[in-house]
């Protein structure tokens, strides 16, 4: 079985996720770190670590696999940049175009208030 068949796959082979596909598929399934940790066998403080890399998560591979096979079971979909999600489903896809001008926008909105 693969782990993650829209995984985006980087540099020797290894399944890449970002952090806020980590996040947010925690959020679409309405669980916390804890319930989390639970599913995939492994501790929370790994959890938070990979929720707070600055892009591609990042952790031993293992880890990561338990990860990820828990939240395919859970019903989360990853979809790689460009890929087409097959499965149908209701989902969330950040669009590439202007997402750097909104996150800055946010920021500065962020600022000013």
């Amino acid at each position: 079985m693969m782990i993650c068949d829209n995984c985006h796959i980087g540099l020797k082979g290894r399944v890449m996720i970002g952090a806020a596909q980590l996040r947010g598929a925690r959020a679409l399934l309405g669980i916390d770190r804890r319930q989390l940790a639970m599913l995939s066998g492994i501790s929370v403080q790994t959890i938070q670590r990979m929720e707070t890399s600055e892009d591609i998560v990042r952790g031993n591979v293992d880890s990561l696999t338990r990860l990820i096979t828990a939240l395919n079971e859970a019903g989360i979909e990853f979809i790689a940049p460009g890929a087409i999600s097959t499965a149908g489903g209701r989902g969330v896809r950040l669009a590439e175009e202007g997402a750097n001008n909104r996150a800055a926008r946010t920021d500065s909105d962020a600022r000013a208030a």
